[in-house]
Parts: structure tokens; C-alpha cells; sequence
């Protein structure tokens, strides 16, 4: 099992859908932990660890892309970004 960690920024459409708690594990095998977030009516900024196997966790990722949610990896190390 691997844990990353992964800033999101989710387009005004899809802040109400459980993309992050509840599709990624039901669909994707993985863990997500919101580490921390700003959602507004207007936009979200979301940190979230995922854990599971490293395919699943790519392909979960994958996932979030295609729906039109921007997602940058956050290193070891790497500060939280402010929001």
C-alpha cells in the first residue's frame, strides 16, 4: 500500500458531486483522507491523501482529471499550499 498526497481544484459544476468521498473508493479500491479544503459556491480547493495500490491510486486520479478536476501531486516535503 502507498499514500499521496494531491491538491485539487474542482470547477464550479462538480463541487457538489462526491467525486473525492465517496466514487473514489466505491469505484477505485482507495482511501481518501481530506486533509484539508476550501469550498466555497463558487470553487473548491481540496487536499487529499489517497491511499491503495499505486495503479489504483493513479487510475483514481486519472479519473478526477477527466472529469475536469485540476490535481498536482504534493512531494514529501512539499508545504501545503495555501488557500
Amino acid at each position: 500500500m502507498s499514500i499521496r498526497k494531491f491538491f485539487c481544484t474542482f470547477p464550479q459544476q462538480l463541487i457538489s458531486e462526491p467525486l473525492i468521498t465517496h466514487t473514489l473508493g466505491a469505484e477505485y479500491g482507495v482511501r481518501p483522507n481530506i486533509r484539508a479544503a476550501s469550498i466555497s459556491e463558487s470553487h473548491a480547493h481540496v487536499v487529499v491523501e489517497i491511499e491503495g495500490e499505486l495503479d489504483q491510486i493513479t487510475e483514481s486520479v486519472d479519473y478526477l482529471k477527466q472529469r475536469g478536476v485540476e490535481v498536482a501531486e504534493i512531494k514529501d516535503g512539499e508545504e501545503l499550499p495555501k488557500f
